[in-house]
């Protein structure tokens, strides 16, 4: 989730698309707060681990 948002921040800076922008940093910002919850040891979506 994390990649697929930097690949579309990417698209969205270099085409000026916004709404490609958006969506990246909104992935990002999902995938990094499932990754850390995952680090500390808490289970996201019934998973102990989010990879």
């Amino acid at each position: 989730m994390i990649i697929l948002g930097i690949i579309l921040l990417i698209i969205g800076f270099l085409t000026g698309m916004s709404i490609l922008w958006t969506l990246g940093v909104i992935l990002v910002v999902i995938g990094l707060v499932l990754w850390v919850l995952g680090a500390m040891g808490h289970a996201v979506a019934g998973r102990r681990h989010y990879y």
